[in-house]
């Protein structure tokens, strides 16, 4: 799940300059786009990568912002369907809350892109499934070849800096594709280290880091331990950076508020240099967690 709040830098040249790229067309807000699944993956035991292209592929690459494209954390927001209702996507919400009960409306949940395709003209999205518990991970694992599906966006916050840093990523299962990404976008003589939190060294996955860049993987199911305590545990045990850092940070809620005492308050990280917010929250579906960003039991950040 995705909190879309990030607190990575802009940069902004001294004096705005005329832009004389052509025009692209206007993606309004909440206007979706319509793929289809054209190929599936089994990463490990519980996550599957969806690739999603088809007739509608070209609309979306035209109507999305290059800029945001270029991010290593963007996302999508996702409309999942009742299957025994027959609704065909795109969607047309207004008209159907007009004759659907509440707890038959299409709901969303929000996913990252893990790559962008051009050249196959698809895009790839992986998926946290733990059998039949939620909406998105049960579709996934029963994805077939010419399904389609319904979302927005993209939208995106992150990419790591070409400047002369260290790089931590820090995350749980959820934060996967995003750290994928990143660690991918990293230039080879990169440095850093990255320690992610998962169910089980079968839950592994093979990532793309520099030789400069550690990872380290951390196993939750044979620990007993909660969403999130080792992770937590693991970063507190870090010592303070020296220099200069740049932190991405994503994953449950509560584990991602504690860390920020660890990464702001010990460590005395700048919040300019963090990404650090909450893709979801335990326990909660994801409009409870939309919709606590804005209570207090919602926010990251303590200002």
């Amino acid at each position: 799940m995705r909190d879309t709040t990030s607190t990575t830098p802009e940069t902004r040249p001294a004096a705005p300059a005329r832009d004389t790229r052509p025009a692209r067309p206007a993606r309004g807000r909440g206007v979706q786009t319509v793929l289809e699944v054209v190929g599936t993956e089994q990463l490990s035991p519980h996550l599957v990568r969806i690739h999603l292209g088809g007739d509608g592929f070209d609309a979306f690459l035209a109507g999305a912002d290059p800029d945001k494209l270029a991010k290593t954390d963007k996302y999508i927001k996702i409309l999942f369907a009742k299957p025994e209702l027959g609704l065909q996507p795109p969607y047309d919400l207004d008209a159907l809350r007009e004759t659907l009960d509440p707890d038959d409306m299409p709901v969303r949940r929000t996913y990252t892109i893990r790559s962008v395709d051009t050249a196959a003209r698809s895009i790839a999205v992986d998926f946290v499934v733990h059998g039949d518990e939620g909406v998105a991970g049960p579709w996934a694992a029963r994805a077939a070849i010419g399904d389609t599906v319904s979302f927005s966006g993209p939208g995106a916050q992150f990419a790591p800096t070409t400047d002369d840093v260290g790089h931590l990523f820090f995350g749980d299962d959820s934060a996967i594709p995003a750290i994928d990404a990143a660690l991918e976008a990293l230039a080879p003589g990169a440095r850093g280290l990255a320690i992610i939190e998962v169910g089980s060294a079968a839950d592994e996955i093979a990532l793309p880091a520099p030789d400069g860049v550690e990872v380290r993987w951390l196993h939750r199911d044979p620990a007993g331990a909660s969403y999130g305590a080792l992770l937590v545990d693991a970063i507190r045990a870090l010592p303070a950076p020296t220099g200069r850092v740049e932190v991405f940070a994503h994953g449950e809620r509560e584990a991602m508020k504690q860390l920020r005492g660890t990464l702001q308050g010990d460590w005395g990280i700048e919040r300019r240099d963090m990404s650090l917010s909450a893709y979801w929250a335990f326990g909660r579906a994801e409009d409870r967690f939309q919709a606590e960003k804005r209570e207090p039991v919602g926010q990251i950040f303590e200002d």
